[in-house]
């Protein structure tokens, strides 16, 4: 008997116009389906754009994914996930072109935003990837699924868990734009005085070292960048829209990785730098205030 079982089906469907906003559809079916997330014509170039604000492109392929886990999953406990990705018709999409060092990038954060994951599935042909993971607490869960279909665009999939039990209240939020990450200390600031919707705004990370509070030397490439961001706004149910992706501004001094990216809404958004210092990767989170 198969050990995984499907537990739910989400069609999210994402459609843009000329001169439009988002149009999102979401339809939810009985139980014991699949999870599924689609994206339609939607896909954009990763060029320190907004991975979710992207423009209209040729590349019409229709992608969906595929979430199945197994039966009576717990917290604390390593869980497989296995992702497939399909096109409009369920037929396996084969060739996906890497990117950022990877053919897919899966981002995994509760609901709350308190717990941030990235991590990489191995691709077992045929469309499907493969990976093992931890959830911390009980609480739903969105996945944020990042790949690239060979010949065609990058394009993101949300996909949800469910872990069963008590949700524990959420952490409060701090707004606190300076903290120490064991080794280092890292200060976030801003090109503008404030972060307003439909500007464009450079993010600027400041790394130091805690000990002797100088710019650190021994920063390396992380994902073949100085550096990766991921930005996600606070919202329930959380979407695709809620997703921004920032490439990292090349040729920073050192100590420092720039991202420029836009809002477009406001709200709270929690941002996860990423960086490699000697081999040992610093997830910086903040929250900040989009007005």
């Amino acid at each position: 008997m198969n050990r995984f079982f499907s537990v739910s089906i989400i069609t999210l469907t994402i459609l843009l116009t000329p001169g439009c906003s988002l149009i999102k559809s979401e339809h939810t079916s009985g139980s014991n389906e699949h999870i599924t997330a689609s994206t339609h014509d939607d896909s954009h170039a990763m060029t320190d754009r907004n991975i979710n604000e992207g423009e209209k492109e040729s590349d019409s392929v229709t992608t969906q994914a595929k979430l199945t886990i197994p039966p009576n999953i717990k917290s604390q406990t390593p869980v497989p996930l296995v992702i497939d990705i399909q096109d409009k018709e369920g037929k396996p999409i084969a060739k996906f072109q890497t990117f950022q060092e990877q053919l897919m990038h899966l981002i995994v954060v509760s609901e709350e935003l308190d717990f941030f994951n990235h991590i990489h599935p191995t691709y077992k042909e045929n469309g499907r990837f493969e990976v093992e993971t931890n959830f911390p607490k009980s609480g739903n869960y969105t996945l944020f699924s990042d790949y690239q279909p060979a010949g065609g665009k990058e394009r993101v999939s949300v996909l949800k868990a469910q872990i069963p039990g008590t949700n524990p209240s959420p952490a409060k939020i701090d707004l606190n734009l300076a903290k120490t990450f064991g080794d280092t200390k890292v200060s976030l600031t801003f090109s503008q005085p404030s972060l307003k919707v439909r500007q464009d705004v450079t993010l600027m990370f400041d790394l130091r070292d805690t000990a002797t509070n100088q710019p650190i030397t021994d920063l390396q490439p992380y994902l073949g960048e100085r550096g990766h961001l991921v930005i996600i706004k606070q919202s329930s149910p959380l979407t695709k829209a809620d997703y921004i992706h920032a490439h990292a501004v090349k040729d920073s001094p050192a100590g420092k990785v720039d991202f420029m990216t836009h809002f477009s809404r406001p709200g709270k958004y929690k941002v996860w730098g990423q960086f490699n210092r000697n081999g040992k990767i610093i997830t910086a989170d903040f929250w900040i205030d989009v007005i």
